[in-house]
């Protein structure tokens, strides 16, 4: 398949040249042995980035892309083989080479209560939401970047979900000081495990008035999903397993982030 140029783009949601330029020396190769490959990356890419636009169904993947199977095989096995985390770390590493370090040293957390379908898979109910579905747990710096997300039952707490959430994040961002949650996540247990594990220290965000208003560094997170609602796909979660949620929040983070290395 001939993909066009920036010109003649097929869909507003393909990649540019200069996104598949960034993202395309770090595709996994091809395994050896076996029939060689015949697929087109850059269209299998531009498929899954207008699935998760639109919000259509692997199976209503328009004929201008690959066939709706080849193009969930590699959705699937890249992400049983930890591709798509890989691609995300990548593309955010360059993001804050930019101006910054790469790692941060306050991070924000927060989460968002959605609904499922009748696809089925795990799901609970927010008594305080009043919302029956699953829950994205996300970590953002202070650009409002994604940098770790998990997907639970609507029920589980703000608590245990920051622990997983935050588990296995020191090695990686070794300059974590302080993190920054709202009143959900208050807990001296947590804010203990957090100092005592990991040398972290848990700073609560308090709303001080009756009339809602987003007070701190906390809108940076609420803008951050913002950004993630924009597709259509994760309006709701429609996924079966919460590992297909994880990986698509993770792709629509790497799509942003692609966005703003092409610009500059």
């Amino acid at each position: 398949m001939r993909i066009k140029n920036d010109v003649d783009k097929l869909y507003d949601t393909d990649l540019t040249d200069a996104a598949w330029s960034l993202i395309a020396p770090i595709l996994p190769a091809a395994r050896t042995g076996g029939r060689p490959r015949k697929t087109n990356l850059r269209a299998v890419l531009n498929a899954i980035f207008y699935l998760l636009r639109t919000g259509c169904q692997w199976r209503l993947l328009p004929r201008g892309f690959p066939s709706w199977n080849t193009v969930y095989h590699y959705f699937r096995s890249w992400k049983n083989d930890g591709v798509w985390t890989c691609l995300q770390r990548s593309m955010y590493q360059q993001v804050r080479q930019a101006g910054r370090a790469i790692c941060p040293s306050v991070v924000i957390m927060d989460g968002q209560s959605v609904k499922t379908t009748e696809r089925g898979g795990i799901r609970g109910f927010d008594a305080h939401k009043r919302v029956k579905g699953r829950k994205r747990h996300i970590v953002v710096d202070i650009f409002g970047l994604l940098i770790a997300c998990r997907v639970e039952p609507a029920d589980i707490s703000d608590r245990k979900a920051a622990v997983l959430l935050l588990g296995g994040l020191a090695p990686l961002f070794p300059n974590i000081r302080t993190v920054i949650a709202d009143a959900g996540h208050q807990s001296i247990k947590l804010a203990r495990y957090l100092l005592r594990q990991e040398g972290w220290r848990l700073q609560i965000v308090r709303r001080r008035q009756r009339a809602f208003k987003i007070t701190g560094l906390t809108w940076i997170v609420e803008r951050s999903f913002a950004w993630l609602c924009r597709n259509r796909r994760l309006s709701k979660d429609y996924e079966y397993g919460v590992q297909s949620s994880e990986t698509l929040i993770e792709i629509t983070s790497t799509r942003l982030l692609l966005n703003r290395l092409a610009r500059t």
